[in-house]
């Protein structure tokens, strides 16, 4: 069965920090690219950051250097650090995983960032 299974979402102060964590199962992991997305209320779900197989981070401008994106191929997940959030980063946040035409997504993790 494939499985991505977001964690680490919570309400946080601005200015605060999250790891946010995704394990996959149920396939092969490393040819994958993985993203992230988030979606916040009454908008568009929009990307975040996407990894490679080989490690190489590409970020969106909204988040540009505040998040780092990380894959660990050997335990199969990937991670999400984020730093200076504001109030604008609330969103529920979702795994990707995306090959060839295999595509799958985790059920999110909400993160909210208010004082």
């Amino acid at each position: 069965q494939v499985q991505l299974v977001e964690s680490g979402g919570g309400l946080v102060q601005p200015g605060g920090s999250l790891r946010l964590s995704c394990v996959a199962s149920g396939f092969t992991f490393t040819p994958f690219t993985m993203r992230w997305y988030r979606q916040a209320p009454g908008k568009e779900r929009e990307l975040v950051a996407t990894i490679t197989p080989g490690g190489v981070t590409t970020n969106t401008d909204p988040v540009k250097g505040r998040v780092t994106m990380s894959r660990d191929n050997a335990k199969n997940m990937v991670y999400l650090q984020m730093n200076s959030l504001k109030p604008e980063d609330t969103a529920v946040y979702f795994c990707n995983a995306r090959w060839l035409t295999f595509e799958y997504w985790g059920q999110g993790t909400q993160v909210t960032v208010s004082s």
